[in-house]
C-alpha cells in the first residue's frame, strides 16, 4: 500500500508514526515528493521482504523503529534503530524483515554526478 500525498507543510508531525504495521504488508507514506527527489516512510512487518532492485540515485535509508538486514550488492548489513547508510546509485539491493521496522528513505535526485 502506498500513500503518494505528501504530509501537510508547516504542521508537525511524530515520524514513527507517519506509517503503520500492517500484517503481511509493506506500507509506505510520501513525505515530501518533487522531480529533484522524494522522502518516504516505510514500514515492514517482521518476516517481510522488499525484493531486490536498482535505481540510478543514491538512496539514505534510516531505521526509526525496530531492525532489518539490507543486501547491497550481495553484502548483508543489519541495520538497528538510529542507524543509517547510503545505498549507492545503480547498487542492486533488498530489505529482509528480521524484525518490524520502520524507516525513511531519501533520494536526491538533482546534482547527481556518476
Amino acid at each position: 500500500m502506498k500513500n503518494n500525498s505528501e504530509l501537510e507543510k508547516g504542521k508537525p508531525h511524530i515520524i514513527i508514526e507517519i506509517v503503520e504495521y500492517i500484517p503481511n504488508a509493506v506500507l509506505s507514506r510520501t513525505i515530501i515528493k518533487k522531480t529533484t527527489g522524494n522522502i518516504t516512510a516505510i514500514s515492514m512487518p517482521i518476516g517481510e521482504e522488499l525484493g531486490e532492485k536498482s535505481i540510478p540515485f543514491d538512496t539514505y535509508v534510516q531505521i526509526i523503529d525496530g531492525a532489518t538486514e539490507v543486501n547491497i550488492e550481495s553484502k548483508s548489513i543489519l541495520l538497528k534503530l538510529g542507524e543509517g547508510i547510503i545505498i549507492p546509485a545503480h547498487s542492486k539491493h533488498s530489505f529482509t524483515a528480521t524484525e518490524q521496522f520502520k524507516m525513511i528513505s531519501t533520494v536526491i535526485k538533482s546534482g547527481y554526478e556518476e
